[in-house]
């Protein structure tokens, strides 16, 4: 999931830009900006544009549904300031994709988070490689689904889970955000894990999907 892209414009801790292929490499550039302006109180505004050049409409969708992920990243980096700012992190990513629609409400349930709200103490299940924290946000949006916990095991961090269905498939994401010294060896040691169960996970829900009946 990398894009290629050529900075357009550096000022440290004001503004970057860039342009690039995020869209493919038959599609028109998509040029994007970060701006950063200073407030009173210790605070700050974070701005990310978009800028695409084209007289085609073929790429609204795409544009829109990059949009539309922003808000999700901006609380990730408000939880980041809040708890964990100047820690160095170590980040990895799990993720499958499906074709059963209900894979989100397999996930949550799976990890015991069906009935989860903000302020949710919860542990990881039998079952689960270890994990504890509390639970952030919960957000429901249509086809969009996520849900976030600042966790205290294995390591101090962040984890974000979100789904998307597009185009007949569902993708289902877990982001770990780990910080302190333990985290890099906690994370090498548990992404094996994790991925092994997120593929059983996965596994287990199309197994579900398939042997549903369909009314006709």
């Amino acid at each position: 999931m990398d894009a290629v892209a050529a900075v357009t414009a550096w000022d440290p801790t004001r503004r970057f830009a860039a342009e690039g292929d995020s869209f493919g490499p038959n599609a028109p550039p998509l040029a994007t900006e970060w701006i950063v302006e200073a407030r009173s109180g210790g605070t700050c505004v974070v701005r990310v544009v978009h800028s695409l050049f084209t007289s085609s409409d073929e790429c609204d969708n795409q544009l829109e549904s990059i949009e539309s992920g922003w808000p999700r990243f901006f609380r990730l980096l408000a939880a980041y300031l809040k708890y964990f700012q100047g820690a160095r992190c170590a980040p990895f990513r799990v993720m499958e994709m499906t074709s059963d629609a209900g894979a989100w409400g397999a996930l949550i349930a799976a990890l015991g988070l069906t009935d989860a709200s903000a302020g949710t103490r919860w542990q990881s299940p039998a079952g689960v490689p270890p994990l504890a924290g509390v639970v952030e946000e919960v957000d429901e949006r249509g086809d969009r689904h996520s849900l976030m916990m600042r966790v205290s095991e294995p390591a101090p961090g962040i984890v974000a889970l979100f789904s998307h269905a597009a185009w007949g498939r569902t993708l289902m994401v877990v982001d770990f955000y780990l910080y302190g010294d333990r985290a890099p060896a906690i994370a090498s040691r548990d992404e094996p894990a994790w991925r092994a169960w997120m593929s059983g996970v996965s596994e287990s829900t199309q197994r579900a999907a398939a042997d549903t009946p369909s009314l006709t």
